[in-house]
């Protein structure tokens, strides 16, 4: 789905229509996104979000994470106002949704569950298509923002192919060049990398943080934890339809507390002296030894390290492993979901 300000494109349905790696730091103002017990239940009973209250900084990468199914795409969906909420209120770009769709639209580019596309044509004139639905758009720089869009993305090559025979990937892109043919004040995108190879992942990654840097909000929701590493500035969790956790991701990151790693061929006497030493959840790698210090002040450290020497464990490496948000989300839900894809 690529949304533009006049027309809401769904896949299967183009003609659909509803009415109309360090990320800089924020640059501060009011919130580009604000939700106060946004909360959708479906009929039948389902609870697909509860009570979600959620503030996203302007200037900010914001990634959205949580697994298949937290919640992230139908949150997407209230806040362009594609559906209403059942209780609760959203305000984007400090506007309330879905009443002001006609009036906030327009400031927002956005990609949502893969693009809709016309197959038959090119995917050129798809971009052509999108841009003439925009009632801001100037159609005597038409031709040009298309190509610069396309170019931007990678497709310049293709530009000309039918959209049918496009691949997932390219697919993606070129819903994201829609959503591109404009400077937007927000961006939202909704798995982004989805069926791009790891060399499209990157590029895309990089065409995020330009974005950004060039003023943008960016608010993209992923299952990916490395993707929200790589490219977020600021991160909520999401878990069966609820937040978990928000803040900026060196906070969440912080929140898993590091890991003692020794890099030594004899792991066995490794651990042995480790676990003497109160270090638990020993695990044994490739020629190394992990564990999670109990307690631990500017003296454990040193006095571990001496402990392994004097007990003649040959060390080539010590030291800490700072925690990842895949450690923080494990801590804070008991569950995991995928790293990299």
């Amino acid at each position: 789905m690529t949304v533009s300000p006049t027309a809401v494109s769904v896949q299967g349905d183009p003609a659909g229509t509803t009415e109309g790696a360090a990320v800089a730091a924020p640059s501060g103002g009011s919130p580009v996104i604000r939700t106060q017990g946004l909360t959708k239940r479906f009929a039948g009973g389902q609870l697909a979000v509860d009570g979600l209250d959620l503030t996203v900084p302007r200037g900010s990468v914001f990634g959205f994470l949580g697994p298949n199914g937290s919640g992230k795409t139908t949150t997407i969906r209230m806040l362009l106002g594609l559906i209403a909420p059942t209780a609760g209120v959203a305000t984007v770009l400090g506007a309330p949704m879905p009443q002001s769709t006609a009036r906030v639209l327009p400031r927002v580019g956005a990609l949502i569950e893969g693009p809709a596309l016309y197959g038959y044509l090119s995917g050129r004139d798809n971009l052509i298509r999108y841009d003439s639905a925009d009632p801001t758009a100037d159609p005597r720089t038409r031709k040009q923002r298309v190509a610069q869009a396309l170019d931007r993305v990678g497709l310049a090559a293709a530009a000309g192919k039918k959209a049918r025979a496009y691949s997932l990937g390219m697919k993606q892109r070129l819903g994201l060049a829609a959503a591109l043919l404009q400077p937007r004040e927000l961006l939202v995108l909704d798995e982004p990398t989805n069926g791009l190879d790891p060399q499209g992942m990157r590029e895309i990654r990089a065409l995020v943080r330009e974005v950004a840097a060039e003023g943008t909000t960016v608010f993209l929701s992923s299952h990916l934890l490395d993707e929200i590493e790589q490219v977020c500035s600021h991160a909520a969790v999401m878990s069966k339809g609820r937040l978990v956790v928000q803040g900026t991701v060196a906070e969440l990151a912080a929140r898993a507390q590091g890991r003692l790693v020794v890099r030594t061929a004899d792991t066995e006497q490794a651990v042995a002296v480790l676990r003497g030493h109160r270090v638990t959840d020993l695990r044994i790698g490739d020629g190394r030894v992990d564990g999670e210090l109990t307690a631990a002040d500017e003296e454990t450290l040193p006095r571990l390290c001496a402990a392994l020497v004097e007990a003649g464990v040959a060390v080539r490496g010590f030291g800490v492993e700072r925690g990842t948000l895949e450690d923080a989300f494990v801590a804070l839900t008991g569950e995991g979901f995928d790293v990299a894809g």
